[in-house]
């Protein structure tokens, strides 16, 4: 029954994979469009890089609600459409007007999947397995930025100047086999119970996931519920009874998007170019970003279980701190390629043993089961406006014209090593342990039941 489970845990978390492809495959193609369209730093920052993370800044802020209204399943369905219309429309685009909207629609498939998939894989887990099927998520997404990469590097110069159309469009071939294979999981148990009130179809779905006892099971989600229901009787989403959990989703999200993570995946090339590597040599050094990040990532979905969730943070932090900061001195005197590159590495290595491996599993733990959804939704909405906002700004630091900012990428990198001082201050004061613990008693230990 685990291998059930695990199976149908990794098809949900095939979104993650469309998530990590579709974020970063536009890292190959930022520099022949940007040739291509003679765009200024500006308006190439918000139209042509930032539009699929403000897609996804309105898919988070939206998608809790058909999340919860229609079911875990639909939503999921429903994702892999608009990530096929994005892949196909992005690839045909004939100007870039047309080519934002299809990363914009893009963007909003990435935003709610980044709700309904974490929600769900939570949701059919069992405490003691949650933080690795969940963590696969985030594993499929940095599996998906590795491909996205390979991709990137070995179509190159296969299609001459339409080479980046051939780099977006790739992503419609795993977008419609997850489309398909996604029909075939089951609803989410407690979403039947709780929106529904459909037991028996609960039931059976408990049993195929392997329940020992599905009636008792059904006992103790009711009862959970119910408490919740009776201390929070008709609380609205934002109020004080939710304060503590929301702030907990807030500082999370928002510290996971100034580690700066985004800004380096989407300009790998060009910050390694920045570094002195030539342009080849830049997109292939890529993969070894992509690389390290599913290395680690398996590292992180190892120890999740383990030693814990705020354990991995704390590491996490502190390989973020040293990193950022070698890598942002190392531009302000001018170091060797060689240097920087092994501490972009070391950075990506924290990530995705930290915040990458710990971010969804904890937003998606935290929340009652009438209100998981839209606490989701918050958290990842957090999350994608800092990233479409940091998106926008940084390129003003790579661009290389003349102003007040030319050449001094040094300064963004330590930004972000400040930002990771005070993630490692959060973490060491507020960040509360949720290791084994089901989710039902999650709400216990933080005082909402």
């Amino acid at each position: 029954m685990k291998n059930n489970v695990f199976f149908i845990a990794l098809v949900a978390a095939m979104a993650g994979f469309l998530f990590g492809f579709d974020t970063v495959v536009i890292s190959g193609a930022n520099l022949p469009i940007k040739n291509l369209w003679n765009t200024s730093p500006w308006f190439h920052g918000f139209f042509i890089m930032s539009m699929a993370l403000w897609g996804t800044v309105i898919g988070a802020l939206f998608g809790g609600a058909p999340t919860e209204k229609y079911g875990r399943k639909k939503v999921l369905f429903w994702i892999g459409v608009l990530y096929t219309a994005s892949a196909i429309g992005s690839a045909l685009a004939p100007d870039p007007y047309t080519f934002s909207f299809f990363r914009f629609i893009g963007g909003v498939g990435v935003g709610i999947s980044s709700i309904v998939a974490p929600t769900y894989i939570a949701e059919i887990s069992t405490s003691g397995m949650r933080g690795r099927l969940v963590a696969m998520y985030q594993f499929n997404i940095v599996f998906g930025i590795l491909v996205a990469f390979i991709s990137n590097y070995f179509l190159q110069g296969f299609g001459g100047i339409n080479d980046w159309r051939w780099m977006l469009g790739v992503e419609a071939l795993p977008a419609v086999l997850y489309t398909v294979m996604v029909m075939r999981v089951p609803e989410s148990p407690r979403w039947l119970i709780t929106k529904k009130n459909d037991t028996e179809t609960a039931k059976k779905v408990l049993a195929a996931l392997g329940s020992v006892n599905p009636v008792e099971d059904i006992k103790t989600i009711k009862a959970a519920n119910a408490r919740v229901e009776s201390t929070h009787h008709h609380e609205p989403f934002f109020s004080r009874k939710y304060s503590k959990l929301i702030l907990l989703a807030f500082f999370i999200a928002f510290f996971n998007q100034l580690s700066g993570i985004n800004f380096i995946l989407y300009y790998a090339p060009e910050i390694l170019e920045r570094a002195g590597l030539a342009a080849k040599d830049s997109l292939f050094n890529s993969i070894a970003i992509g690389g390290v990040n599913l290395i680690f990532t398996f590292v992180g979905l190892y120890l999740i279980d383990r030693t814990g969730r705020k354990s991995l943070l704390i590491i996490g932090s502190l390989g973020y701190i040293i990193s950022l900061s070698v890598v942002s001195y190392s531009f302000y005197i001018g170091a060797s390629p060689g240097l920087m590159m092994t501490f972009l590495l070391v950075f990506i290595a924290s990530h995705a043993m930290g915040q990458g491996s710990v971010i969804w599993v904890f937003i998606s733990e935290i929340f009652p089961n009438a209100i998981r959804a839209y606490g989701q939704s918050f958290g990842s909405s957090v999350h994608w406006v800092f990233a479409a906002i940091i998106t926008l700004i940084t390129p003003v630091f790579l661009d290389q014209s003349k102003g007040l900012l030319r050449n001094d990428p040094w300064i963004i990198f330590a930004f972000f090593a400040g930002m990771m001082v005070l993630q490692l201050l959060w973490t060491l004061i507020k960040f509360p342990e949720t290791k084994g613990v089901s989710l039902e008693d999650i709400q216990k230990k933080l005082g909402i039941s």
